[in-house]
């Protein structure tokens, strides 16, 4: 699986790259056709203002998450989530 991270409008420091490197490299239990994983990180100027999208590529289509939170710990973790329960859902309707 290949793994991709974009910092838009700031840039990441390492320990932010490695936390996300971590989290995400977990997704590819629930899925082994994922070919790759794009991160993009980016700040908003709203209250919850960091913004993570999470762009999943298996055979036949995208999987797309978004999540805000106040910190971009909080929504990595909460995108993984998301993610991983939609990757169960999508392998389960390619096997049926």
């Amino acid at each position: 699986m290949e793994l991709r991270i974009q910092s838009l409008k700031f840039d990441a420091d390492q320990k932010l790259l490695d936390f996300v490197e971590k989290k995400v490299s977990k997704v590819e239990r629930f899925d082994e056709t994922i070919t790759s994983v794009e991160v993009s990180l980016s700040l908003l100027e709203k209250p919850d203002n960091k913004s993570v999208k999470l762009q999943a590529n298996v055979p036949g289509e995208t999987l797309v998450i978004e999540r805000h939170a106040k910190t971009f710990e909080e929504a990595i973790n909460d995108a993984v989530d998301a993610m991983k329960e939609k990757i169960v859902r999508s392998k389960e309707k390619r096997y049926e």
